[in-house]
């Protein structure tokens, strides 16, 4: 979870640094709060990547083909994202990893 910044070695993250100097075995912190600590995803494209995209017509229509990866995104749920430009379109676009394959 963001704003965890101390974690132990059960896997627990405890925010509040008084819960940490305090903790006993057994002990959830303060009203029982613990955290989950988030594995960082990592992104699997580098920038300057060629990729092939491939649009979800669900949300937005786009058109599929290569686009190069501009910048690396923060990551929205379990995809990370990133901002792709084409050389047909005078525009960049969002797309999530699971869109992109390499081309």
């Amino acid at each position: 979870m963001l704003g965890c910044h101390w974690p132990m070695a059960d896997g627990a993250c405890y925010t509040n640094p008084r819960v940490l100097a305090g903790r006993r075995s057994g002990d959830r912190g303060a009203a029982g709060h613990i955290c989950v600590m988030e594995s960082a995803l990592k992104h699997k494209f580098p920038v300057g990547a060629t990729v092939y995209f491939t649009a979800s017509n669900v949300s937005r229509p786009a058109a599929s083909g290569t686009y190069e990866i501009i910048r690396l995104l923060p990551t929205e749920g379990d995809d990370c994202q990133y901002r792709i430009k084409s050389s047909t379109e005078a525009f960049e676009r969002v797309a999530k990893e699971s869109q992109l394959v390499v081309s």
